[in-house]
């Protein structure tokens, strides 16, 4: 489901793509829970990386990498290394991912650089966050029929459309996507302004 979904993207003329995979609220899920989703990643890479390579898409990952097994930062660094060259799309993976712990980590890194508030600005804070060159976020996609943003990219949201639908994620069709996209292309963004 992942490559149909990437390849459209791709044809759509979609430059960045960010998916939720684990956040850092997941740590709390059962042990053997935990260890299944762990698993489910690293077969995933193992299969689909050699193949979004061959379609141009750069693979990144965002999130606390500390509490993350050996073999998952392994495949994470082999990942990003292999896809690096790369263009056509920047697929970026939360992993281990929490809006709230991105605004504390990237706080508690501006203090460690000494920086006095009179020098910290928007431009300035979002050069901390776990990838700075994640763009702003055009439109969030939300699965399932949830209606809540769920801890995701909360500095990178700010100004994002919303598409909710009640397809489940594992039934989220490349039609689906267009059809958020076509939803997203309707609506007037006006940043706050008139």
């Amino acid at each position: 489901m992942l490559t149909p979904l990437l390849e459209t993207a791709g044809r759509a003329g979609v430059k960045t793509l960010t998916l939720y995979a684990f956040s850092t609220e997941n740590w709390t899920r059962p042990e053997r829970e935990v260890k299944t989703l762990m698993k489910l990643f690293l077969d995933t890479a193992r299969e689909k990386v050699p193949e979004l390579n061959e379609r141009g898409a750069r693979l990144r990952f965002l999130g606390r990498r500390e509490h993350l097994p050996a073999a998952v930062l392994e495949a994470m660094e082999e990942a990003e290394d292999f896809t690096s060259g790369n263009d056509s799309l920047d697929v970026y993976i939360a992993l281990d991912y929490g809006g709230r712990a991105e605004i504390v980590d990237a706080t508690r890194r501006i203090v460690a650089d000494g920086l006095s508030p009179e020098d910290i600005d928007e431009m300035t804070f979002a050069r901390y966050l776990y990838a700075p060159d994640v763009p702003e976020v055009d439109l969030v996609i939300r699965t399932s029929g949830e209606l809540r943003v769920s801890n995701f990219l909360l500095w990178q949201i700010a100004y994002a459309e919303f598409y909710v639908t009640d397809t489940l994620w594992p039934d989220f069709s490349p039609g689906e996507f267009l059809r958020a996209l076509e939803s997203f292309g309707s609506r007037s963004r006006r940043r706050g302004g008139v």
